[in-house]
């Protein structure tokens, strides 16, 4: 069809060129091959009532219902899901908390049905909240078993808090570490939660034996639907991509975005009234700020979205959230209309300490929704909510030894950090780039961890310290977020 066309005329050219045309392709196609589109129809409903303006996408093409709930697609030869965007105001179908918003389709069927019944939220969603699940990385039985008997009953009791309004999670990636038999497990940590949760593909969720990148994301695809898609909560619309580019040699990736991705969700966020706010939700992250604090003269390919300036560019007009994980640090950033969030990790250090390399504990991120408006908090696993910083004694860091440290792991730009002697304030403590004294005991050299000894203690940007005067008994620091919660800690010297 259109592709036999193109191969066929490219023959032409290689003629008027001189250009064999097994030089410009590397193999010819098979007869077999079935070029061809599939003509999916069907209708959305709540309870027998067509639902219009529901978004329905291919990952390629991209259509709304008409009045009375009905649509008509063209699928690309290459779909593999048929999907549609869960409008505001509907529950999202799930699975014991896996969300099922999608049909698979079946190659060399040229007509396929694909019908969908909604049910209506019980809450307006106008205000609700999400949790964000980074890196929950199981490798082992012992992983599974630390994620269902110690992270995901503390999420669990903390979600409770948050249920006078809907609650959904998003499992940000790396939800397994390559062991696809412990799929299971963190389905299962996902139902203990009690709210659904969409997925993000991570790079240790990809089939590393596939030949090139689209084959890449067949075991995640068979546990959880499409690796990109989008939904939309209350006013918010949420966008979940697949950046994890697979290079088809050993466990090798990058971040990267593929045109066919870019394209769909140009048509995607086609449907948003600009100034709305988005959320999206991927694994690597778009941007960090590893290069400036290791002196780096290149990013690192695996480490950031290469191709993030064409991300920024669809999302422009809008105002965005984005969570990402992979980095097992706590950062956050802001520039212009996008603020990004990478989160700690629910497994912190891959399981072998109780924080991340940067001395974030353990945890996930909490957002809630009012309106268009999103604020947010990190929870740390086996603490509640106000647990927002860590104090050292001076001596804690080599470095600095006559300095009291703060951790304060969700600091961004718009908090503000100040320090008492004995009650009596001081001004605010200075910031500055180093190593988390626990992460350096738990973590540095060659002999630390003991379970995983690779791990070392990361750079952080989220550090403050203040020299105490001789004679002094009680230092306290308050630190207040950009919504004006306090957090306060003391340390007695």
């Amino acid at each position: 069809m259109q592709r036999r066309n193109f191969i066929k005329n490219m023959g032409l050219l290689s003629a008027v060129f001189g250009v064999s045309a097994p030089a410009v392709f590397a193999g010819t196609p098979k007869e077999n091959e079935d070029y061809s589109f599939r003509r999916v129809s069907g209708r959305i409903n709540c309870e027998g009532k067509g639902l219009e303006k529901v978004v329905v996408s291919d990952g390629f093409s991209v259509t709304q219902t008409d009045a009375k709930g009905n649509y008509v697609l063209e699928a690309h030869y290459d779909a593999r899901f048929l999907f549609y965007t869960l409008p505001s105001g509907y529950e999202i179908p799930n699975e014991k908390g896996i969300a099922r918003f999608y049909m698979a389709l079946k190659k060399g069927q040229k007509q396929q049905q694909a019908d969908f019944s909604l049910v209506k939220a019980k809450q307006d969603d106008t205000r609700h909240a999400f949790v964000v699940w980074a890196d929950t990385q199981i490798k082992t039985e012992e992983d599974a078993q630390k994620l269902l008997t110690i992270s995901a009953p503390d999420a669990h009791t903390h979600i409770q808090k948050l249920m006078d309004r809907p609650v959904f999670g998003i499992g940000c990636g790396d939800l397994v570490w390559d062991n696809f038999d412990l799929f299971k497990d963190y389905r299962e940590a996902v139902a203990m939660t009690g709210i659904p949760f969409w997925q993000v593909i991570g790079n240790h969720d990809m089939d590393y034996g596939a030949r090139t990148d689209d084959a890449s994301q067949e075991s995640f695809e068979a546990q959880f639907g499409p690796s990109y898609y989008s939904f939309n909560k209350g006013k918010v619309h949420y966008v979940v991509l697949d950046d994890v580019f697979f290079i088809g040699a050993g466990h090798r990736y990058i971040g990267y975005l593929t045109e066919t991705q870019l394209r769909w969700l140009e048509k995607d966020l086609s449907y948003i009234p600009q100034g709305s706010t988005v959320v999206v939700a991927l694994h690597i992250p778009s941007n960090t700020g590893d290069k400036r604090r290791n002196k780096r003269k290149e990013e690192e390919m695996g480490g950031v979205l290469t191709n993030r300036k064409a991300l920024y560019e669809l999302l422009k007009p809008y105002k965005v959230q984005i969570v990402s994980g992979h980095t097992h640090w706590n950062e956050v950033w802001e520039k212009d209309n996008i603020t990004e969030h990478n989160l700690g990790t629910v497994c912190g250090a891959w399981w072998s300490g109780p924080v991340c390399g940067d001395g974030t504990p353990n945890g996930f991120g909490v957002f809630e929704v009012a309106g268009d408006d999103i604020s947010w908090y990190y929870k740390s696993t086996g603490y509640e909510k106000e647990h927002q910083l860590r104090l050292y004694k001076p001596g804690a860091d080599k470095e600095r030894p006559q300095a009291v440290i703060a951790n304060i792991w969700n600091h961004d730009k718009r908090w503000t950090v100040e320090w008492f002697e004995d009650g009596v304030a001081k001004g605010k403590m200075e910031q500055y780039t180093g190593y988390d004294p626990s992460a350096a005991e738990l973590y540095e050299g060659a002999a630390l961890p003991q379970q995983r000894k690779w791990i070392e203690p990361i750079l952080t940007d989220h550090l403050f310290q203040a020299v105490p005067a001789a004679g002094v008994r009680e230092v306290r620091v308050k630190a207040t977020d950009r919504f004006g919660h306090t957090f306060e800690e003391r340390i007695q010297l």
